[in-house]
């Protein structure tokens, strides 16, 4: 028997398992020279291929793919669908039988790619069936269809136009597994169908040059839906069934929805198609909620126009007023990139504005940051857009970085930003003060800010505008809350409306159908403008924070467009909050996925010596952390030698023992970068049997360890050092105080005490460390960083603490930054170019001028030309204002705001001299001390491992490219990572100065504070900064009640000094100058959905507000009146 061309035959029964055809296209093109080209594709066509596949779950250890059900990792193996029978049980699967479903259709839908890229929600959206009422969970199902079709056409183009659409589509494909009841009843039925191989979904291809390959993608399409509502069709007319089933093909498109209609018999009665309807979605989605009123589907179906259909507009606005240019073709912007007329990067907004922002081109060889102003010149882009740019004529760019930063200080701000309120909310409501300053562009990204512009050197700030949008952000969810006209209407004794409440009374509409109306969302991220919501559910929505996606932007539309997700929670509650702050600052919070848990070692896992590790059980090691930690990251030891020196170790947790380079472990925390901590929770790097047991260094049990040994002498000079990975067992866990008690126990009681005689050692060299190092010239700075006392039940904030600091916390420092530095030097020595290592770049100058000015009122100078001689003026300061030792950590508070952050960074990348690190004077530094939550020592570990030969450098630590995403994303999550820990202190500060969410915690409080900054221009309202000590807390004093012109108001610019004189006599009633010392009250205000943070001046009383002393001493009435009673 021989094997015919067109024909697969199985060897072993000698019987045709399949056909297989194979289908040619041809098509011709025309070259630019005018030659026709002649293009021949063949594809395979299967006759096997039944009505689609599913994946199923199966015991079979054979599978694929990998999934969580139940809690259980179970494998997924493709299931083909072979007959119309099989697709009716399918279908009719996640219902709860047929009989029961003659009152309502029974749906297949057949979905089009711009479904799959634009209504991936609603796609996603479960309900519950009407006998499940009142269950938890309930047997829920896909509320647009009880199964969907995804073609493999709309999964390839789902995947060419956007990524994150398509790992979502692949995720509800993997969902359609069986109910975790066991009835078989499935929750999601989605099916993938390879009409781009099936024999009966195939359509004559054009082979003239006309032809549209979208076109024929959308004819193949529709060809599927005829395919599926032929079959079912037929199968019940066979049947005699009630036609009571229903295949829906799903597209945005109209001409294809038009076609649908033109390609199948028709019903007589009904302008439809027999075998199947073709609606929109928005079209379904109403038809569904009209079967349903109670299902809010409408909400999430995403908006493509600026519905003109609203019932306060007049019936001739034809002509729609247009806001923005259009954008320039992508057939244009090919040729323009070519010709370099524009340029391709990424946009990101100011993260105090939307209406400033940036984007990074470049230039040759170098890489520059071209600044966009304006909404004009944005031209409706949104943070993460990939866009092109067009730049402005040289004369139209800014002036130098320094330039900028000195107008900021005058008050030349961005209108634009003022106009939406963002500027004014900004700086007018009190928080948690900052650490640092925030990094710029050269800081983080190794970016040029300015370019040379002529022969005298002088640089510029390039500027340009948006010329057209390459690739579209809208996959991702923000966070805010609606302002509705209602709202405004209720106010009263407000002459000045928030710039909000102007742009809510502006856009929101009712639509004509009755049902829809348009409001508008703020974000809680203010670098992403006004989003305009079309919902059934405006009166829910009201105080609740909400996520909302953007769909669209047309010209004819100020701001965008966008569907509700889903509802958080009640605005201002402790939960709702804090998953609104991890939402804006995007902080990974999702569970580890079923592949990440599949990578952690057994729960019988014990550990035990392995060949080339070194046994150092034998030494007395012993931890130092704050009360309660549970990833212990490092331990020490230190013990006397025979020769009389000592030998030194630290110890640090071998996190990359159990995370190999290049496993699904591994990326996802090379995603997640680091640890996030928040006051009421942690959010780990890494899943918690290695955060919180095998990689945590507790005392009492063996670890496997990364050990640095050192010999030194007693005076602190380093003899010889030593990398090993060795296996520990730490004899103690101590906390800080517990250390720090053992550092002040006599000599004479620790002649027998291991821990005592280890802890003290340890001491004494640190202590002399340090003195070296700020000789050095490392600065000693200050955080104004507080804790919270958490109600045990609650978790509420019941008091306020400062950080209590011991000499224990010094100990553990110095040593954690010799290995660092140690460490550091060990891998640029072998790798010189490919070095994971952390820099501080010196402050810029414009960065310290407002301080050196306001220290030099009080007498106090300040040189900052390097990190020694600021040393060395702070030191100064400080023995100056002995007699007030808060204004001594205030300067160095201050100070550390004047410098960037450190970054993360690839050796590669920069010059020698820029690895430096300042506030450490160290000429190089890396991070090898924390892997459990930092992912930028996990490369260091792997580095210094193939340094010292123990194993070999992974592939993507050899590339230098890759290191720099690396570093990048680590900068760009640490930072995330801090201010949602800020942003979380915050949140309970609000809840602690409110009382409480239930009553409990501190209300309004009085403090001392002390004046940071003083508003002395001319034409701005009297105010001051000040720094509440106690609770870190940095706040705005608005003396509103003095008008901007009151000539008995006097402003010293020189001595950042406001007074207020007495109109008659001219004597000076009180004054306010930077670093004074004043009294004030702070307490919470709540309005417009939010809460918010206030400080008023009580002293000096000339300059409060009347009203605010009032309330005083009516509460001090109070008081006194309760306590006689």
């Amino acid at each position: 028997m021989t094997m015919d061309e067109d024909q697969i035959v199985n060897e072993d029964d000698g019987q045709p398992s399949f056909s297989l055809h194979t289908l040619p296209t041809r098509r011709f093109y025309l070259t630019r020279r005018g030659k026709i080209l002649q293009s021949t594709t063949e594809r395979y066509l299967r006759d096997d291929l039944g009505y689609g596949t599913m994946l199923v779950p199966s015991t079979l250890t054979g599978g694929k793919s990998t999934d969580t059900i139940a809690g259980k990792i179970v494998n997924l193996v493709p299931w083909t669908i072979e007959s119309v029978a099989s697709l009716w049980n399918v279908v009719t699967s996640t219902t709860s039988s047929y009989d029961d479903c003659h009152a309502c259709k029974i749906r297949l839908a057949v979905v089009d790619t711009n479904v799959l890229l634009h209504h991936m929600d609603v796609l996603e959206y479960l309900r519950a069936n009407d006998d499940d009422e009142g269950k938890d969970g309930g047997n829920k199902h896909n509320a647009i269809a009880n199964a969907i079709v995804i073609p493999q056409t709309a999964l390839e183009e789902c995947r060419h136009r956007s990524l994150v659409m398509y790992r979502r589509a692949t995720d509800l494909i993997r969902s359609s597994s069986s109910g975790e009841d066991g009835s078989g009843k499935r929750k999601r039925c989605f099916i993938v169908f390879a009409d781009v191989h099936h024999s009966d979904t195939q359509i004559k291809a054009s082979d003239s040059d006309d032809a549209i390959i979208n076109d024929e993608n959308d004819a193949r399409l529709r060809k599927v839906a005829w395919f599926y509502g032929h079959g079912l069709y037929n199968y019940c007319q066979d049947r005699s069934m009630d036609q009571n089933v229903e295949v829906v093909f799903l597209s945005d498109d109209a001409q294809s929805r038009k076609l649908a209609l033109l390609e199948q018999p028709m019903h007589d009665s009904q302008m439809d198609g027999v075998y199947y309807k073709t609606r929109s979605m928005r079209e379904h989605v109403a038809l569904l909620q009209k079967e349903d009123p109670t299902l809010h589907l409408l909400d999430m179906v995403a908006q493509f126009n600026s519905a003109p259909d609203s019932t306060n507009r007049s019936a001739d606005n034809a002509s729609k007023e247009i806001y923005y240019p259009p954008h320039i073709d992508s057939a244009d912007l090919s040729y323009g990139l070519k010709s370099n007329r524009y340029y391709q990067g990424v946009y990101r907004s100011n993260r105090d504005s939307h209406t400033e922002g940036y984007v990074t081109i470049r230039r040759g060889e170098d890489r520059v940051a071209v600044v966009v102003k304006g909404s004009i010149d944005i031209n409706r882009a949104v943070d993460g857009d990939v866009v092109a740019i067009e730049l402005h004529s040289v004369d139209r760019w800014l002036g130098s970085v320094d330039e900028v930063q000195r107008d900021k200080k005058k008050g030349v701000g961005n209108n634009e930003s003022e106009q939406t309120g963002e500027s004014t909310a900004n700086e007018s409501k009190a928080g948690i003060a900052a650490d640092t300053a925030e990094p710029t562009l050269k800081d983080i990204d190794n970016i040029a800010e300015e370019v040379v512009v002529d022969e005298e050197g002088q640089s510029r700030r390039p500027t340009g505008k948006v010329a057209g949008i390459i690739r579209r952000n809208f996959h991702q969810n923000y966070c805010g809350s609606i302002c509705t006209v209602e709202k405004i209407e209720k106010k009263e004794g407000n002459d000045t409306p928030h710039p909000h409440d102007v742009i809510a009374e502006k856009h929101e509409r009712e639509h004509a159908d009755g049902v829809t109306s348009t409001v508008v969302f703020f974000p809680i991220d203010n670098r992403i403008p006004p989003i305009l919501l079309r919902t059934t559910q405006r009166d829910r929505l009201i105080g609740m924070r909400i996520l909302v996606s953007i769909d669209s932007w047309p010209a004819d539309s100020e701001y965008p467009l966008g569907h509700y997700v889903k509802t958080l929670g009640v605005t201002g509650t402790k939960d709702t909050e804090t998953q609104v702050l991890l939402q804006e600052f995007r902080i990974p919070c999702e569970p580890f996925p079923a592949k990440v848990l599949a990578c952690l070692p057994p729960a019988d896992y014990k550990i035990e010596l392995e060949p080339g590790r070194l046994d150092l059980r034998h030494l007395p090691v012993l931890s130092i952390d704050p009360p309660g930690c549970k990833d212990i990251d490092d331990a020490l030891h230190c013990i006397e030698l025979p020769n009389g020196n000592w030998q030194v170790g630290v110890h640090i947790a071998d996190v990359t023992h159990y995370v190999e380079a290049g496993s699904a472990i591994d990326l996802e925390a090379a995603n997640r970068s680091t640890s996030t901590y928040l006051v009421n929770k942690r959010l780990d790097m890494l899943p918690s049997l290695l955060t919180t047991d095998l990689c945590s260094l507790k005392g009492n049990v063996d670890r496997f360890a990364f050990s640095v040994l050192w010999e030194v002498t007693p005076e602190a000079d380093v003899v010889d050092v030593d990398f090993r990975k060795s296996i520990i067992h730490s004899i103690a866990a101590l906390t800080y105080q517990q250390a720090q008690s053992l550092i002040d126990k006599p000599d004479k009681d620790c002649q027998d005490d291991i821990q005592a005689g280890a802890v003290k050692r340890l001491a004494v060299l640190a202590r002399k460390f340090r003195e070296r190092r700020i000789s050095a010239g490392a600065l000693t700075l200050a955080s104004p960083e507080v804790k919270f006392v958490l109600d045990s039940e609650s978790l509420n904030p019941t008091d306020v603490q400062a950080y209590t600091l011991y000499e224990a916390n010094a100990l553990v420092e110095e040593f954690m930054l010799l290995a660092n530095v140690t460490v550091s030097k060990k891998i640029l020595r072998h790798y010189p170019t490919l070095s994971v290592l952390r820099r501080h770049p010196a402050p810029n100058r414009s960065m310290f001028d407002g301080l050196i000015q306001k220290a030099r009122t009080k007498g106090i100078s300040l040189c900052i030309d390097d990190s020694k001689k600021l040393a060395d003026s702070l030191d100064e300061a400080g023995k100056k204002l002995s007699d007030n030792p808060y204004l001594d950590k205030l300067l160095r508070i201050l100070s550390t705001r004047c410098m960037s952050p450190a970054q993360y960074f690839c050796s590669g990348e920069y010059q020698a001299k820029d690895w430096h690190h300042y506030g450490l004077a160290a000429p190089v530094y890396t991070h090898f001390t924390s892997p459990i939550r930092r992912y930028a020592d996990v490369c260091v570990h792997r580095l210094l491992a193939a340094a010292i030969g123990v194993a070999p450098l992974p592939v993507f630590l050899s590339s230098k490219s890759h290191l720099h995403d690396l570093a990048a994303n680590m900068n760009r999550r640490h930072r995330a990572a801090q201010l949602a820990g800020r942003a979380s202190v915050q949140l309970h500060t609000l809840i602690f100065f409110a009382g409480g969410e239930e009553g409990e915690g501190g209300g309004a409080k009085e403090e001392d504070a002390y004046v940071l900054d003083v508003e002395t221009s001319p034409t701005s309202e009297p105010s001051f900064t000040v720094m509440v000590p106690r609770y870190g807390i940095e706040g705005r004093v608005r003396l509103s009640h003095i008008a901007v012109e009151d000539e008995n108001l006097l402003r010293d610019p020189e001595s950042h000094r406001l007074a207020y004189k007495d109109n008659k006599s001219g004597n000076i009633l009180a004054s306010v100058a930077v670093f004074d010392k004043v009294r004030v009250k702070i307490w919470v205000r709540s309005s417009r959905d939010r809460k918010e943070l206030i400080v008023d001046l009580l002293e000096p009383q000339a300059f409060a507000d009347p009203a605010v002393i009032e309330e005083k001493e009516r509460i001090t009435r109070k008081k006194k009146l309760k306590t006689k009673k």
